[in-house]
């Protein structure tokens, strides 16, 4: 078995990484051509579609709205036998549906700030004006968790 297939996540693992507490770069294309990096937080729509919000006139939405493709990269790891990650190369699905905000804005304040109480609501609800849900629709998944190594290089 060749390297790559060693350390490949399958889809149990693919989803127990994505759930941990993680940041996010997100990569859009500027108008140049060059890459555009974020750190973003995210969280998950009621579908399990991985998402974020961010300010709708924000560098990666003005990118996203002219070029819909992204790459979102969630790595861990200090050392070799540590690095893990999943890449997902696809498009953003863009969306000002309030109910959408919500959902996401939602799902990112319970992953990083915990249990969702009225007052994280109305955080919630106040922070989704002047926003845009990014729905990551995938197209290519990578992934690898150097720990099924063994400690071997």
């Amino acid at each position: 078995m060749n390297r790559r297939n060693l350390i490949k996540m399958d889809q149990d693992e693919i989803e127990l990484f994505l759930n941990g507490r993680n940041s996010l770069t997100l990569g859009t294309i500027n108008a140049d051509g060059t890459p555009n990096l974020v750190a973003m937080w995210y969280g998950f729509f009621s579908d399990g579609s991985l998402g974020m919000w961010t300010f709708a006139k924000s560098q990666k939405v003005v990118n996203l709205r002219r070029d819909s493709r992204l790459t979102c990269l969630v790595e861990t790891g200090s050392t070799y036998n540590t690095l893990a990650g999943v890449e997902i190369k696809g498009v953003a699905d863009l969306s000002d549906e309030k109910t959408l905000l919500i959902e996401i804005g939602s799902s990112i304040y319970e992953r990083y700030f915990g249990i969702l109480d009225e007052n994280g609501k109305k955080q919630v609800e106040i922070m989704s004006n002047k926003r845009v849900a990014i729905k990551v629709v995938p197209e290519k998944i990578i992934s690898w968790d150097h720990a099924k190594l063994g400690g071997t290089y």
